[in-house]
């Protein structure tokens, strides 16, 4: 296999890697995110049907209800309890109604959809406020806060603080161009994408770990040596390891993004992102950030 150059190039490793964060952040910034229920409060609405129904039925005739209805989510529940014949659908709208509105939906929603030929109920009718969105916001930048302390923490005492501030770095690139790709494709922001950022962090570390901890076993066998071409060869060393890793996480998540529900998408959509994006950055920015310091100590 041909030898990669990480540290002669490094510059153009870097400078792709602040392309895609400038890119990332002018998509945050003019763009915005678009956030689920979870983080901004609205309505969930459970409903039960007989039949073929499919999304859409569902989708139109909570249209010609309300335009309040223009930009909801639609998402088939499945259960291994449910009898043949009976489909469930979570309907998720970023709005709350008060007692009146409510009964007056449900209500209109139950006769639209019999007028289709469907015999349907409205099995619940819950909120999201602004409270708890807040709170789940909070409890989200908290986790992620918190996570990548802890792992500046280990780092350090794994290796060393240099090292640490290098994956952390790489950290802070992988979610800032991930986040810029919900920005500027323009999906869902919830729960399940908070968990793909979450793993995304411990799936990109431990890619860090790897090429790390070949580069400190170099260092102490060939003590002495030019530390660019240690570097270089360290990295080289765990290429195809990573790569291959990579690339059989990557089918598996795609797949998922492919054919999986809506509910599942904005967590295999982060993934799919973050696996190329958590991979380039322990192979061309981790090390090559940190090259300075690492030839001084």
């Amino acid at each position: 296999m041909r030898k990669i150059n990480v540290v002669s190039k490094r510059y153009l490793w870097l400078g792709i890697a602040g392309f895609f964060v400038t890119l990332s952040l002018v998509f945050i910034f003019t763009r915005g995110f678009n956030f689920g229920v979870e983080f901004i409060g609205g309505s969930e609405i459970l409903v039960r049907a007989e039949g073929n129904m499919i999304e859409q039925d569902l989708r139109q005739a909570l249209i010609e209800i309300s335009n309040d209805f223009a930009n909801v989510r639609v998402t088939r529940v499945r259960s291994a309890g449910d009898p043949a014949g009976i489909v469930k659908f979570s309907v998720t709208v970023p709005k709350t109604f008060g007692v009146d509105e409510k009964q007056k939906i449900v209500d209109e929603l139950e006769k639209k959809l019999m007028v289709k030929g469907f015999k349907a109920e409205v099995v619940s009718f819950n909120e999201t406020g602004g409270t708890a969105a807040e709170e789940i916001r909070r409890l989200t930048w908290r986790a992620i806060l918190i996570t990548l302390v802890a792992i500046l923490a280990y780092i350090t005492l794994r290796f060393n603080f240099v090292f640490g501030v290098g994956a952390i770095a790489a950290l802070v690139h992988d979610v800032l161009v991930t986040l810029g790709f919900f920005s500027m494709f323009r999906y869902e922001i919830n729960v399940p994408a908070v968990a793909a950022l979450l793993t995304l962090i411990g799936y990109s570390l431990n890619n860090t770990i790897v090429v790390y901890d070949r580069v400190r076993e170099n260092m102490k066998k060939f003590k002495g040596k030019d530390i660019p071409t240690l570097i270089d060869e360290s990295i080289n060393q765990v290429f195809t390891r990573t790569l291959n890793t990579s690339l059989t996480t990557f089918i598996v998540v795609f797949v998922l993004l492919l054919f999986a529900g809506n509910t599942i998408k904005p967590f295999a959509f982060g993934l799919s992102v973050g696996v190329i994006v958590g991979t380039y950055s322990s192979l061309f920015v981790a090390v090559p950030l940190v090259l300075r310091w690492i030839r001084y100590r």
